[in-house]
């Protein structure tokens, strides 16, 4: 069973808020009309009878959020979660380990988010896989589109053995992406070049086309057991088109999830 959840959820964002409102912004887009269920592998999960909404979470202070998951993250479900800033995986992480166990994460990102604290909070939308890593929540995790390393963020990716294709080096090296365990992918729209998601917070370009993160989606073949898209924020959007590429990656997540 896939179950849709929303996570209005932006309080450790660093920059700028606004992430809070884009599981409804999303959602609306999806049924909107503009476009259709189906997805480029012709199915359609959005009505497929294992795929349901669940709504959103009730969550008011950051403690909330792995405490309300866990009413829905029970064995057999799968979770396609729509932040919310990026602060939101880690729960998402910590509630995951204790129903799956061991399994790898591929997180898309221009940032690492690897710091030990941001701004003094070590639970900041720019840290998360440094918790994740240092619990042992992920046997192995894979960012890809990183574009803005710093020397603290690289001595962390080397202390937890994260590998790492940057944009520098992607077109070399993203076809050799394998996974042998279950997958979980986390997807931050800002690993997306802003030509194509204007609408997040941190604009970095030189990153992803659309293209190139639906390839990556339909080669890495691998049991997907749950997914995030994160870091969408409605306020800088451009005429809905980063809401229309959340949904697009919306439904071809959810197909590999059904």
């Amino acid at each position: 069973m896939v179950k849709l959840i929303g996570i209005p959820f932006d309080k450790k964002s660093s920059f700028l808020q606004g992430p809070a409102l884009a599981p409804a912004r999303i959602r609306q887009v999806l049924h909107d009309g503009g476009s259709n269920y189906w997805t480029e592998k012709l199915q359609n999960p959005i009505e497929h009878k294992d795929f349901s909404d669940a709504g959103d979470l009730n969550v008011d202070v950051y403690e909330d959020i792995e405490k309300e998951l866990k009413k829905v993250l029970l064995p057999g479900v799968k979770l396609l979660s729509l932040g919310g800033d990026h602060s939101v995986t880690y729960p998402l992480i910590k509630a995951y380990k204790e129903v799956y166990g061991a399994f790898d994460i591929l997180h898309i990102d221009a940032h690492g988010d690897l710091y030990d604290a941001f701004d003094g909070d070590p639970h900041s939308h720019a840290c998360p896989f440094a918790r994740i890593m240092e619990e042992g929540l992920a046997a192995r995790l894979v960012q890809v589109g990183v574009r803005t390393l710093n020397p603290h963020q690289l001595a962390q990716a080397r202390h937890f053995g994260v590998e790492q294709i940057t944009m520098l080096d992607f077109e070399e090296k993203w076809r050799s992406l394998k996974f042998n365990r279950p997958l979980y992918i986390s997807m931050d729209l800002d690993g997306l070049d802003p030509a194509f998601a204007p609408g997040v917070s941190h604009h970095e370009p030189g990153g992803l086309s659309t293209r190139q993160v639906l390839d990556i989606f339909h080669h890495v073949d691998a049991a997907l057991i749950g997914a995030d898209i994160v870091e969408y924020n409605p306020h800088r959007d451009v005429s809905g088109m980063t809401a229309a590429v959340a949904a697009k990656l919306l439904k071809e997540l959810a197909g590999k999830m059904v």
